[in-house]
């Protein structure tokens, strides 16, 4: 239950138009809902920063900042990790000597109480934002796991079942294994790679797209740490030989995860990937895609099609399933009956019927959907067609008056006709069912601390060429990376969406037969007003928003 601050605020929140309009757990906040679980700071209209600064005027305490937070000395090592994680505060001793408990949530009395037992009466609360906390937690973390590496015990030999499963199941390596996971939350993570190399364990993290090392898993064995990864997805950790591919469903520190496992022999022992997939994602609004308002209207037209199919292309990790489920949650009325079948369950949406692949028992996405027919739905979603069976179901489910949303691995969306006609579909019917492609990709976004605005010059375009082609000239102005605490060094925090929507015309139609040529649906398209990735990716670049090297390492000049 709430108490009256967390209450009050709330209720600040809305009287200043600060919470988002959402019908959801957020606007039941102000009635008895403890806001601090439902990540309040997360669902309102506010940046963390922004956030921070309304918490500390209505609780009329002093804001502190992340430089201020890492110039002071941390005191983290009178807390355990998970506490400071799960109340998301930060203790330090600034230069003055004044002992401060940072904190993004000041109405949390049961943690400030706990850090005045262990810091002392004389404590200064300051309120932080979210992201400055766990940016000054991990650096903290980091420096202390840095000066504290243990030389790893020697371990049970490789056929020793049983001694490899009571050392996975140790405090230590149980310890190390959560740590990591926690930490990938923090940081944004969507997955962690596991390596095992003839000098040790590599752990790398894939944060906004790309692989970022960390530090490795110190004393503690390397076979101990994939056994004890496969014991959390209940895989058989005696076997080694072949690869395997588990799930299981964590909480990691304040947030509640699904992870998926695959595990494959290499050269020098197991590699683990682990996928993380965060159940509380915020809120899916199709403005918050990244959407050009022409592209975000033909959007809108086609989801108010009674039947058909749309189509969502790109490759893996393009934030597909995101689109997809935020074209749901558009859909999703009172009035429409919205089954799905996913592999897996990426997001959970009320009033949505999900069901998740298990191919070990047959129930696959083509089976499924055979049955879906028979649930009198009005909308299918089919995770992703991979073959000729699915692709034909599908096509035939949205001929019978539903519509069906899916997606394809494509490079552009004209490339989604040639491929669906690969898959075995018969032309005339592709030409009566198919009523839009999307295509798109993820570029990651300048970190809004650190960029800084440069004219491009001669040398750029010679350096890359394919600038001009972009349609870049010389002396125009250019957001860059440069780099600080908040983004790790890199540049970049976050990433958006570059997208092209090409919509079905009756011209288009006409060039859809048993050898259609996605290259002369792709030039009719663009010479109707098609937005092309390279163009969406560009109009970011002078917002803004991203870096034409950004848009360059995910899209291909035409």
């Amino acid at each position: 239950m709430a108490n009256d601050l967390s209450v009050r605020f709330v209720d600040y929140l809305r009287q200043n138009n600060h919470l988002a309009p959402h019908d959801g757990p957020a606007e039941r906040a102000g009635q008895g809902t403890d806001y601090r679980q439902l990540k309040l700071w997360e669902l309102t209209s506010l940046s963390p920063v922004e956030f921070a600064d309304e918490a500390a005027r209505f609780f009329t305490l002093a804001r502190v900042t992340l430089q201020e937070m890492t110039a002071a000395e941390p005191l983290v090592a009178k807390f355990s990790p998970r506490f400071l994680r799960e109340t998301l505060v930060y203790p330090c001793r600034e230069p003055d000597g004044t002992t401060t408990l940072a904190v993004v949530d000041p109405t949390d009395q049961a943690t400030l109480r706990a850090a005045q037992i262990v810091l002392g009466a004389g404590l200064t609360v300051k309120v932080a934002s979210s992201e400055d906390v766990v940016i000054a937690l991990n650096k903290s973390f980091s420096a202390e796991e840095s000066q504290s590496v243990e030389a790893a015990p020697s371990g049970p030999r490789e056929d020793d079942i049983e001694s490899l499963r009571d050392l996975a199941s140790g405090a230590p390596v149980v310890r190390a294994v959560n740590d990591l996971i926690e930490k990938a939350v923090e940081l944004r993570a969507s997955d962690i790679h596991i390596e095992p190399f003839s000098g040790g364990l590599m752990v790398r993290l894939r944060i906004d797209g790309l692989l970022r090392p960390v530090a490795a898993l110190s004393g503690v064995l390397p076979q101990a740490v994939v056994s004890r990864i496969k014991i959390i997805a209940n895989l058989n950790i005696a076997e080694r030989r072949l690869p395997q591919d588990g799930a299981a469903r964590l909480r990691a520190g304040r947030a509640d995860i699904d992870i998926r496992v695959a595990i494959m022999p290499t050269q020098h022992g197991e590699s683990a990937v682990i996928r993380i997939l965060p159940k509380d994602r915020g809120l899916l609004i199709v403005d918050k895609l990244g959407f050009s308002p022409p592209d975000e209207d033909k959007l809108r037209r086609l989801l108010k099609l009674p039947h058909g199919m749309i189509v969502i292309t790109g490759p893996t990790g393009s934030g597909k399933t995101t689109t997809l489920a935020t074209i749901l949650s558009i859909l999703n009325e009172p009035s429409r009956k919205i089954l799905t079948i996913e592999d897996p369950v990426e997001y959970e949406i009320p009033g949505v019927n999900q069901s998740q692949i298990k191919p070990a028992i047959g129930l696959t996405f083509a089976t499924a959907l055979r049955s879906f027919v028979r649930q009198d739905p009005d909308v299918i979603m089919v995770g992703e067609i991979r073959d000729s069976e699915t692709a034909h179901v599908a096509v035939h489910a949205a001929l019978t008056g539903h519509l069906v949303l899916t997606t394809l691995h494509t490079e552009t969306a004209a490339a989604a006709v040639p491929r669906l006609l690969d898959l075995g579909v018969e032309g005339y019917l592709l030409r009566s069912v198919l009523r839009g492609v999307i295509a798109q990709r993820l570029v990651r976004q300048l970190c809004e601390r650190c960029k800084s605005p440069r004219p491009l010059i001669t040398a750029d375009f010679t350096e890359d060429p394919r600038l001009a082609a972009l349609g870049f000239r010389a002396d125009e102005i250019i957001q860059e990376p440069c780099g600080c605490e908040r983004c790790g060094g890199t540049g970049y925090r976050g990433r958006l969406g570059v997208f092209e929507l090409l919509e079905l015309s009756n011209e288009l139609r006409e060039l859809i037969g048993e050898r259609t040529d996605g290259l002369k649906i792709d030039q009719m398209a663009i010479r109707a007003g098609m937005t092309t990735m390279l163009d969406d990716g560009v109009a970011k670049c002078r917002a803004g928003l991203t870096s034409p090297a950004e848009i360059l390492r995910v899209a291909t000049v035409r």
